[in-house]
């Protein structure tokens, strides 16, 4: 069961827990995967409302969203176990399948073909309107040597090497699944 919401009206909510991590779900050829994100933004866009969220290139989400393009935010609401959040943050999905290993209880979506977690029930369902990869010429040199190291292999998960693409998601549902 699903109660709907405003998703404005939980941005507050939304941005305390994107300091904590949560995560972005994508699925494509019946292969489903989650990843902790806590990069993020929330807003307004060619009169729509968006979430922006940041992958980077080597990830095993981004082919994903490549082949479909749509993805739900999952946030905590409430007690949850913060395991799923570390979990889903330090395991790739191109070796485990996280929603086997955690248990995941998975909610049909309203609208995309991306299913919503019941453990961390506000759901954000989204349409990727736009992605655009950064550019490193354009990212301080601080910035760029604290978040893209040159010397990690990309290939290593916890890698930070690689740049981000952005994905601009319209939201075109929110709720809490109860």
């Amino acid at each position: 069961m699903k109660t709907k919401v405003d998703a404005l009206e939980y941005s507050s909510h939304i941005f305390n827990e994107l300091k904590n991590g949560f995560l972005i779900t994508a699925k494509a050829n019946d292969r489903l995967n989650s990843m902790t994100i806590s990069w993020g933004m929330l807003g307004v866009e060619w009169n729509k409302l968006i979430f922006i969220t940041f992958i980077r290139e080597n990830r095993f989400t981004k082919s994903l969203l490549d082949t479909n393009p749509e993805f739900t935010v999952n946030i905590p609401y409430g007690d949850f176990d913060r395991n799923i959040i570390n979990y889903c943050g330090t395991n790739s999905g191109h070796n485990v399948d996280k929603f086997k290993d955690l248990n995941l209880t998975i909610e049909e979506p309203s609208i995309v073909t991306v299913p919503a977690i019941k453990e961390l029930p506000l759901t954000l369902e989204c349409k990727i309107i736009y992605k655009q990869k950064q550019n490193k010429e354009e990212i301080s040199k601080e910035d760029l040597s604290k978040f893209y190291p040159n010397d990690v292999d990309s290939t290593f998960h916890g890698a930070n090497k690689d740049i981000h693409i952005a994905y601009y998601g319209e939201i075109v549902d929110s709720y809490i699944v109860k």
